[in-house]
C-alpha cells in the first residue's frame, strides 16, 4: 500500500468525516469575530477564518488535479512544484500530483525569486502551482523559466500569466486517474543545502513516503480519536511526515495559521487537539506567556492534550523541565531527522525515555544507526564520530548529482555530517555539526549566502557567519566583520545594508573583528566559535 492508496481507503471508509480544518486566527482577531461565530463558519471561501474538508472531498480534489495534469501532458516522472502557504488546498494538491504519477516538488515559501528559479531549474520542473503571496516573485522570473509549461494559480485575483486552478480542476473528473504506481517510483523532491549554500534536490520514492507513515504511527500511536495540530510549514518534511500518522490512522488534523501562544492554546482547547508538534521558539513563547501571566491555563480545556513533541533543532533540557512543570501529564518526544532521511525521526527519544532528555534518542522504527570515524569505521562507544543512518526513508539520490550522492551514501548508509556520541545505554547525543549550517527557529541558514551578500559592502574586507546559542531560537546568525583599512562602519549601517535580505537571513549580531583563515585560505570557524562561545553548541544546551 502507498500513501495514495491510504487516502483512497480513508475516503471510502470515513468519507463524510472531517479530516482537515484550516484556522486563521489573525483574520478572526482582525474582524473581531467571537469564537462561537468562528466555529459556525463551515466551508467558507478561501481567506475566511475556518474551513473544513472531509476525506471524500480531499480524495476527489486530489483526483481532479491529477486528471487535469494528465490532460495537460504531464507524464509519469514529470516534476510539479508547489509554492503555497499552509492552507486547506496544500495537501490535496500534493496528493493530486502523486496520483498523476508525477514527482511533487514542495518549495520553501521563504525563497526569493532567484531561489525559486534555481530550484525549478535544478529539479527540471515542468508545472507550478502557487498562491497569492507569491505573485510578485513568480512574475519576476516568469520569462526565465520557459520549461515550466503549466502555471496554475490557487486563489483570488489571478495574475494574467497564470491559469485558474479552482476553475480548471472543478471541470475535471473526480474519479481516480488509474495511474499504476509502485513503491520504487519516484515521488518527491525536497531541497536541502550544505555549507556551500546551494540547494541540492533530494529525491525520494513512494516507499520513502509510506515508510514515514509507518514510523510516525509507531512512535506516537495515533488512533482514530486523535486530532493533530499542524503549525510548521507543509513544504518541510517534518510537519507533513508527522501528519502522515493522522493519514494512516484516519484521524483529524488542524492547520493553524499563526504561532501566538494564545492562538495555539485556544485551538488546542476548542478543537480538542491531542497531539502538537512544536518548534523550540514556539514552546519557549508559550512558557514565557504563562510565566508573564499573558495566558492563564485555567482559561482553556487542555486535559485531552496527550503529546507534545519537538524536532528540527537541538532542544535545551531546561525547556522540557519547564514544560513538565506546567504540563506534568504530557507525553514528550523529540525527533531527529534530515531531508535526506525523510522524517519523522530516523532517531527519536521515545515517549518512554523522558529521563534521557538531552539525547536525540535511539534508532527510529525500522531505522539503523552507527557512529563512525573519518575512515567510516565504527567508533568505540562513548567516542565522538559522524552519525550515519540507514532505513527505508533514505533518499534515492541527489537528483542529477551522482558525485554528491556518492559522497553521502554507501551500502545504503547515509552519512549525515552531524557529529555525535552514544552513551552506555545506547542513547545518542549530538555534539556538534560537521556542516556549518545554522539552525535558527527550525530554519536552515546557510552562512555562505549571507557572507557573499555582506562582502558587497564597500567597507567590508572579510566576513564570517557563525551560529551563536540563543535561548529562544536555538541559534542566531552572527556576522564577524573585518573592515578594510581606513574604513569605518557601525552595526546600524550593517543592519540597514542587510534589509534586502529576507528577515530570517539577516544577522542578529554584528561583531567587528579580524577573520582568521588557514594557509589554504579557508575561514577558521572553529576558532571563531571558541572565541565567541559557540563551541559545542548542543552540549552547552544539554548542560542547562
Amino acid at each position: 500500500m502507498l500513501i495514495t492508496d491510504v487516502l483512497a481507503r480513508n475516503a471510502e471508509m470515513y468519507g463524510q468525516e472531517k479530516c482537515l480544518t484550516e484556522i486563521n486566527m489573525a483574520l478572526q482577531e482582525e474582524h473581531h469575530v467571537t469564537w462561537l461565530e468562528y466555529k459556525l463558519i463551515e466551508n467558507s471561501p478561501a481567506g475566511e477564518y475556518r474551513r473544513d474538508m472531509t476525506w471524500r472531498v480531499f480524495d476527489e480534489k486530489a483526483n481532479r488535479l491529477a486528471n487535469l495534469l494528465l490532460k495537460r501532458g504531464i507524464k509519469k516522472g514529470d516534476k510539479v512544484a508547489i509554492l503555497l502557504m499552509n492552507c486547506l488546498e496544500w495537501l490535496p494538491i500534493y496528493f493530486g500530483i502523486l496520483k498523476a504519477g508525477a514527482v511533487v516538488v514542495p518549495l520553501n515559501f521563504r525563497y526569493t525569486a532567484e531561489e525559486i528559479k534555481y530550484c525549478l531549474d535544478l529539479s527540471e520542473t515542468s508545472a507550478l502551482i502557487f498562491g497569492p503571496e507569491f505573485i510578485g516573485r513568480v512574475e519576476t522570473i516568469y520569462y526565465q523559466i520557459p520549461q515550466v509549461k503549466t502555471i496554475l494559480f490557487a486563489g483570488e485575483n489571478r495574475p494574467s500569466f497564470a491559469e485558474n486552478y479552482d476553475r480548471l480542476t472543478a471541470n475535471c473528473c473526480s474519479g481516480a486517474p488509474g495511474i499504476n504506481l509502485t513503491k520504487e517510483d519516484e515521488a518527491a523532491i525536497y531541497f536541502s543545502s550544505g555549507t556551500t549554500g546551494f540547494p541540492k534536490a533530494i529525491l525520494h520514492t513512494h516507499w520513502s513516503l509510506m515508510s514515514a507513515c509507518i514510523t510516525e504511527q509507531n512512535h506516537h500511536g495515533q488512533t482514530r480519536e486523535d486530532n493533530f495540530l499542524c503549525i510548521p510549514p507543509l513544504y518541510h518534511t517534518g510537519a507533513k511526515m508527522h501528519w502522515f500518522g493522522s493519514l494512516l490512522s484516519g484521524s483529524k488534523a488542524v492547520l493553524l495559521r499563526g504561532v501566538k501562544p494564545e492562538w495555539i492554546l485556544k485551538t488546542v482547547s476548542e478543537e480538542k487537539i491531542t497531539i502538537v508538534w512544536l518548534l523550540v521558539p514556539w514552546a519557549q513563547d508559550i512558557l514565557d506567556a504563562i510565566e508573564r501571566g499573558d495566558v492563564k491555563l485555567g482559561d482553556y480545556e487542555l486535559s485531552q492534550w496527550r503529546l507534545m513533541h519537538i524536532g528540527a533543532q537541538p532542544v535545551p533540557p531546561s525547556l522540557i523541565h519547564r514544560w513538565k512543570k506546567y504540563f506534568p501529564d504530557h507525553l514528550y518526544d523529540t525527533n531527529y531527522g534530515l531531508s535526506e532521511a525523510i522524517g519523522p525521526g530516523c532517531v527519536h527519544l521515545g515517549i518512554e525515555n523522558i529521563h534521557k532528555v538531552g539525547a536525540i534518542g535511539i534508532p527510529g522504527h525500522n531505522w539503523e544507526v552507527k557512529i563512525i570515524d573519518e575512515h567510516r569505521s565504527p567508533v568505540v562507544q562513548g567516542e565522538v564520530g559522524e552519525l550515519a543512518v540507514k532505513g527505508p526513508g533514505t533518499m534515492k539520490c541527489y537528483y542529477n548529482d551522482p558525485g554528491a550522492t556518492a559522497e553521502v551514501i554507501k551500502d545504503g548508509w547515509l552519512f549525515t555530517g552531524d557529529m555525535a556520541r552514544m552513551d552506555e545505554d545506547g542513547f545518542i547525543y549530538l555534539v556538534d555539526r560537521k556542516k556549518d549550517v545554522i539552525i535558527s527557529g527550525g530554519e536552515n541558514l546557510y552562512p555562505v549566502q549571507i557572507e557573499d551578500f555582506l562582502r558587497a559592502h564597500h567597507a567590508i574586507k572579510d566576513v564570517a557567519v557563525i551560529g551563536l546559542p540563543d535561548r529562544r531560537l536555538g541559534e542566531i546568525a552572527a556576522a564577524i566583520i573585518e573592515l578594510k583599512p581606513g574604513c569605518d562602519c557601525t552595526e546600524d549601517e550593517i543592519s540597514e545594508f542587510c534589509i534586502p535580505l529576507p528577515r530570517y537571513k539577516r544577522p542578529r549580531k554584528i561583531i567587528f573583528d579580524s577573520v582568521p583563515r588557514n594557509p589554504t585560505g579557508k575561514i577558521e570557524k572553529p576558532r571563531l566559535r571558541e572565541k565567541y562561545g559557540a563551541t559545542r553548541l548542543v552540549e552547552t544546551l544539554t548542560e542547562e
